[in-house]
């Protein structure tokens, strides 16, 4: 039975690991003209979602292998580093909001965990990009520092709230149809 249920959560959580390539792949646009590279996408709330559901260290491996497909997947160009980028940036997000929500799950603990997370991600994306875009993707450091108010900052403090807000808000049905065992047995009915 016991295995039953860790297939039955893998099963689930591969779910989650589509959608959000799906999310990445189909919705994504750009939001500061300045800085079109820079594309808004809901690839994190399946992995917020996952987080939530089954805790923070199950959510950071779901932004892993999130983060490693996205690389082959979606966006070959930004190479390992993208993939790295996003597993730290949403990986701190996910550990921060999960651990505040399993301890107490409630709507409050939910909302402050996305709101320190939220700031988290925003801020970490800070010395990333100055470490990041300036060595391995060769912008200068003065473009990227001149950027860092007026775009980087922005797009990921808007990104980060938006995916939150979206998270909250479809989390309670999400969860519902997640709380069904999906390898149940059922019986069937009789003649």
């Amino acid at each position: 039975m016991k295995s039953r249920t860790y297939i039955d959560r893998m099963v689930k959580l591969g779910m989650l690991t589509g959608l959000s390539i799906i999310l990445v792949y189909v919705l994504h646009f750009p939001i500061f003209p300045a800085a079109p590279y820079l594309e808004y996408d809901m690839a994190d709330v399946p992995i917020l979602i996952g987080t939530f559901l089954y805790g923070p260290w199950w959510g950071l491996g779901l932004t892993a292998v999130v983060s490693v497909l996205q690389w082959l997947l979606v966006s070959p160009q930004s190479m390992w580093v993208g993939a790295l980028m996003h597993f730290l940036a949403t990986g701190s997000y996910v550990v921060v909001a999960g651990l505040l929500y399993s301890h107490d799950k409630s709507r409050k603990s939910a909302i402050i965990g996305m709101a320190i997370g939220s700031v988290l991600q925003t801020l970490m994306m800070i010395p990333m990009n100055l470490v990041f875009t300036v060595h391995f993707f060769g912008v200068p450091r003065e473009a990227v520092i001149a950027l860092l108010p007026t775009a980087i900052i922005p797009f990921n403090a808007i990104k980060t709230v938006a995916n939150s807000i979206i998270t909250f808000l479809l989390y309670k049905r999400v969860s519902k149809v997640f709380e069904k065992n999906l390898l149940e047995q059922r019986e069937l009915p009789r003649k």
